[in-house]
Parts: structure tokens; C-alpha cells; sequence
């Protein structure tokens, strides 16, 4: 058994192809990543539920429980994990799917050993980042919201709603611009890592749920700028 090496980012990954499943554990390890590799969901969610891991790589179809299944058994556990969906379709459905759950992105196979560790490397990248900008600023007074980024709570009026770490993230990014225009390919590079369809499609679904949240103050709107962005308008300050 391998001492575990805290200084090593942390993956579980769960594939069912056996072969597959090996290769990828062997090359991460190889690239200084600590692997927890499970054969099918439910082992999956076991193994998320003893330890901590930094990012979650899951394969779609699988015995058991599928990986959307598990990954939102992932997310009622930890909301804010990066998710990886490994897949051997490219239907356009379930890429939309794996992004209103949560994912941060898709790979379709066959796929290379080394593209797979380039993209945890650009997310893991992106959440330490993402993790540097409490440094400068934590908390935001919107209307009557008070937002704290860092334990991604939404306030109003004495009542306290967590956000996901997704929708921490944009409500960040157009908190720091607000009543500015934000640009959707600035939001997708930030957040998401890429300004493709899916990526897009994606950030949508966060808008809305973000818009959800804010309409308990009629002074506050996320408006859409068609064509260019967004910009997050507070009339309680004019």
C-alpha cells in the first residue's frame, strides 16, 4: 500500500472499464497525483464518503449507479468538488445534463492519457485561483443581499442560503464588475476554462439560478446585454 502524500492533489476516479481504469491510474501517479481508483458508482460514492479528494473523475455508464447519479450524490456532499465525466457518447443532451449537475467538464473517448491530466491540471489550476481572489475580497453588499464568497453564503434580511461553488464563483465575478458590463467569453475563461457551446450552455443554467436567488430585491438584476454579456445591475445605489 502506498503512504498517502498530502501534498498531492487527490483524484477519485471511478471507471468500470478495468483496463482503462488502470492505464489512467498509473499515468496520473506517474504525473504526482494520488489515485483512488473504483470500478462502479456505488464503490465510488463509498470511497467519496471515507476520504477527501481534490476532483472527481467519473465515467458515465456504469453497473450499479451511473456517473450522473453519483455525481449528484457527490454534490449533496460536497457542492463545490470539481467533476470530470468521462463519456463515450457526444449526444448534445448529456452534456447539457452533466453541466446542470454540476460539471466542470467532459471528455469523450478514446481520449489520451495526457490530455486528461492537462485538463485537471487547467481546473485544479482554475479553483486555486479562484480560492486567491478571497484575498482581496470576501464579502459584498448587494441590495439588501450581503454575499460572503469564502463560506459562499447568501444573506437577506437575517435569512442565510448556501450557494454552490459555481454559483459563488459568478456571483464574484459580477459582484467585482457590478453595473459594469461582463463579458460572456471573460466569465467562461474564468470560470468554466473554455468559451465553447457546452461551456456557455452551462453558464446559463447559472444565471438564471443566480437570478432565483436575487429577485427577493426587486433593485437587483442580472441583465443580459444580448450578444455580449452580462452586467449585474444594484438601483439601490442610484
Amino acid at each position: 500500500m502506498k503512504e498517502r502524500n498530502k501534498n498531492k492533489a487527490r483524484i477519485l476516479l471511478v471507471e468500470d472499464d478495468e483496463n482503462l481504469g488502470y492505464i489512467l491510474k498509473d499515468y496520473l501517479e506517474i504525473s504526482d497525483y494520488f489515485v483512488n481508483l473504483q470500478r462502479n458508482g456505488i464503490a465510488g460514492l463509498e470511497a467519496f464518503k471515507e476520504d477527501d479528494f481534490d476532483i472527481c473523475i467519473l465515467d458515465i455508464m456504469m453497473p450499479l449507479k451511473d456517473g450522473f447519479s453519483l455525481a449528484e450524490d457527490i454534490r449533496k456532499i460536497h457542492s463545490s468538488i470539481p467533476i470530470i465525466f468521462l463519456t463515450a457518447k457526444t449526444l448534445k443532451e448529456d452534456k447539457i445534463k452533466g453541466f446542470k449537475i454540476g460539471a466542470d467538464d467532459f471528455i469523450t473517448k478514446p481520449f489520451s492519457s495526457e490530455e486528461l491530466s492537462l485538463r485537471i491540471e487547467a481546473i485544479l489550476r482554475r479553483f486555486n485561483f479562484q480560492d486567491n481572489l478571497n484575498l482581496i475580497q470576501d464579502t459584498f453588499k448587494i441590495g439588501k443581499f450581503t454575499f460572503v464568497y469564502s463560506n459562499q453564503n447568501l444573506e437577506f434580511e437575517g435569512e442565510k442560503h448556501s450557494l454552490t461553488r459555481k454559483e459563488a464563483e459568478l456571483l464574484k465575478l459580477l459582484c467585482v464588475n457590478k453595473n459594469k458590463l461582463l463579458r460572456r467569453e471573460d466569465i467562461l475563461i474564468s470560470i468554466w476554462g473554455s468559451d465553447d457551446y457546452f461551456m456557455g450552455r452551462s453558464m446559463d443554467v447559472y444565471i438564471t439560478k443566480l437570478r432565483k436567488h436575487l429577485k427577493r430585491d426587486e433593485n437587483i438584476k442580472i441583465v443580459n446585454i444580448h450578444g455580449r454579456g452580462f452586467k449585474l445591475e444594484d438601483n439601490s445605489e442610484l
